[in-house]
């Protein structure tokens, strides 16, 4: 299941608290500046760790094209073939695998591959351990191929295709090989938490391929947020959804017309902003209210997308008396949205696609109730529980079905 950012205010603010006589309103935004302040220092710090970790990557990577293969994994009389054949045939997929692992960082192995691969990352030796002659003789077209795949992996960097050049051009079999990779990929996160998993691993493995296409990279995002849900780790949530951030902010300064790269980025950015001060969670909101209005822009019949603008109307509709105060010291303009509009939203979605989710009746019933309606609000529960519950959400949201059946009860 896909969120609004998880909240505007920490949960903890809520509609009973009142104002803090500790400090006056201009000290309480001096304070917040400066948190802030420390708060971006130590993500320029974080980024800086990661440049490093990604040129020892690259430097992996490097090495990696020079040996070409395990192997383990790769007969010898396919040594000197290497990793750059045609994508469909084994020894390519390997070769991908291989590439694709040194990005990942995991020492010692290669998927697929029983044995520590020797020049993997210790000592830098040929995997046939040819002769010096040999190694002098083909060090020509190792150089080359070398060049290759270090061109690859700067167009994998932060920066998916040098300004000067346009995106990235497939030749016939590699269109072919994506377009059955993209296949594989929607089918994997249509299933259960493996598949999810296994979806989003198939998509790293195959990144410096692809790392230059529209639909990978929305999909590759999308995965990202199936992980960060399945995932209770903060820091690897964090790491999630932080990358698929970057990687689509940078795709939209290319595709700005693409729904999808919208839809996504607007999520990470709410999933992101779980681990950011309260200044940006807050404006983690107005950045997913901007793209997910993009988004229905460029794809007016989706209804996901106004399911998650409903979410989000939904949620500020109930903002408390401290967060709305707060949010209004920070921002000119606060947000604003009343649950009629959520409801709008929820009965779109019910227009578009009738039993789209049961999360999605559960909220035209909690609108109902908010709004006096009560014979309405009875109806849609119990159109809600008529429907499966086959998501995170899904699950969530019985528990607020089976708390309004019970204050009805009573």
């Amino acid at each position: 299941a896909q969120a609004v950012p998880g909240a505007l205010l920490p949960a903890d603010a809520g509609d009973g608290a009142g104002p803090s006589p500790l400090l006056r309103r201009d000290e309480q935004l001096e304070l917040l500046e400066r948190l802030d302040f420390v708060v971006r220092s130590i993500v320029e710090l974080r980024k800086e760790v990661e440049e490093l970790r990604n040129s020892l990557q690259h430097l992996a990577v490097e090495i990696v094209g020079e040996v070409r293969y395990c192997p383990s994994l790769l007969g010898s009389d396919q040594a000197r073939e290497g990793s750059h054949r045609i994508p469909g045939s084994r020894n390519a997929w390997a070769g991908r695998e291989l590439r694709a692992h040194s990005w990942a960082g995991t020492p010692s192995t290669i998927p697929g591959c029983s044995k520590p691969c020797p020049a993997w990352p210790g000592t830098y030796t040929t995997a046939n351990a040819e002769s010096d002659y040999d190694r002098e003789s083909e060090r020509e077209s190792e150089d080359e191929v070398s060049c290759d795949t270090v061109r690859t992996v700067r167009r994998d960097s932060l920066e998916l295709v040098p300004e000067d050049e346009s995106p990235l051009a497939l030749d016939s079999t590699l269109e072919e090989g994506l377009g059955q990779l993209l296949e594989q990929a929607d089918r994997l996160h249509s299933g259960d938490e493996r598949d999810k998993r296994e979806g989003f691993q198939l998509l790293l493995n195959n990144k410096l391929a692809y790392a230059g296409q529209r639909e990978f990279l929305w999909r590759l995002a999308r995965a990202r947020c199936d992980v960060w849900e399945l995932t209770e780790d903060a820091d690897e949530r964090r790491s999630y959804a932080s990358e698929g951030k970057e990687e689509l902010e940078l795709a939209l300064q290319k595709w700005d017309q693409s729904a999808e790269c919208h839809q996504w980025f607007a999520i990470l950015c709410g999933q992101v902003s779980e681990h950011e001060s309260i200044p940006k969670r807050i404006q983690a909101g107005y950045v997913f209210k901007e793209h997910i209005d993009k988004a229905i822009a460029l794809k007016p019949q989706d209804p996901q997308l106004y399911y998650l603008l409903g979410r989000w109307c939904y949620q500020v509709a109930h903002l408390g008396w401290l967060e709305k105060r707060t949010v209004s010291a920070l921002f000119e303009a606060p947000p604003t949205a009343t649950v009629q509009d959520a409801l709008q939203n929820f009965l779109r979605v019910e227009e578009l696609s009738p039993g789209f989710s049961k999360a999605g009746r559960v909220y035209i019933a909690k609108c109902y109730r908010d709004l006096g309606n009560a014979s309405a609000a009875v109806l849609w529960m119990n159109l809600a529980s008529e429907l499966p519950g086959s998501t995170k959400e899904d699950a969530e949201s019985e528990k607020d079905l089976e708390e309004m059946r019970s204050v009805w009860e009573e």
